[in-house]
């Protein structure tokens, strides 16, 4: 369970797919200006990388790595299908994604209108591909952690792409220097929000020593750093009683 939430809130703080390794900036920056348009793509991207994630680990698990071919017998067990793995995420992806576009357009046609291109774009969305990747390279255990790993990574994306959104129909009002407006002072915020994200990660840090094992650290090196001033006085002692006999 642990694991579970530690995954969760590490995918969306720490290593979230906007501030942590700019993936997806293309639609962050331009379907950011109104925060109605906002919630509806990262709801898409919510559901889009909950569903690609499981599924290309699945496909992963059981179809390209090295080995994976052993449930069809044991003379498929050297096979690597690994180079296949671009082609068989993308296609994947770009299903889902198909899936979404029929969605929208056929329950929201306002929203399927304000999105326009950047909706079937999700298919091509470096952040949905990074996922998967990301996925793969860490070598998720289960399919339990899979799907949170793809939940979180899709909240964590409409997090940032909602909090840009709100804070520039904010300062479409202030006084922006005008060297500075548009995507200037945009790129200046989601810079101050990134350092805002990674503060997260002091919650998933230190405590890998036990309490227990910390306190006797400590009492150990005061008892050291005692038995070091005892030492200086006798040698300072001894010392004084030399000069003092002759």
């Amino acid at each position: 369970m642990l694991e579970h939430v530690e995954l969760f809130f590490k995918s969306i703080f720490i290593d979230n797919m906007v501030f942590a390794v700019f993936l997806g900036m293309c639609s962050y920056l331009a379907v950011s200006k109104k925060v109605a348009t906002a919630v509806g793509l990262g709801a898409a991207v919510i559901f889009v990388l909950a569903v690609t994630v499981p599924l290309n680990w699945l496909l992963d698990k059981y179809l390209l790595q090295d080995g994976a071919l052993v449930w069809l017998g044991e003379e498929y067990a050297d096979y690597n299908l690994g180079f296949l793995s671009f082609i068989l995420f993308i296609a994947t992806i770009a299903t889902m994604v198909q899936l979404v576009e029929i969605v929208v357009e056929k329950f929201s046609p306002s929203l399927y209108n304000s999105l326009g291109i950047f909706l079937p774009l999700i298919a091509v969305n470096c952040a949905i591909l990074g996922g998967s990747l990301f996925m793969q390279a860490r070598e998720i255990e289960t399919l339990g952690l899979a799907l949170n790993y793809g939940v979180s990574s899709g909240i964590g994306w409409f997090l940032a792409i909602l909090a840009i959104a709100a804070i520039r129909e904010k300062i479409r009002y202030s006084n922006v220097p005008a060297p500075l407006r548009g995507l200037g002072i945009t790129f200046i915020i989601t810079g101050l929000m990134g350092i805002g994200f990674q503060s997260f990660g002091g919650m998933l840090t230190g405590g890998d020593e036990a309490p227990a094992e910390v306190e006797k650290t400590t009492v150990q090196t005061i008892e050291e750093e005692k038995i070091e001033k005892k030492e200086e006085v006798d040698e300072k002692e001894i010392s004084y009683n030399d000069i003092t006999k002759k």
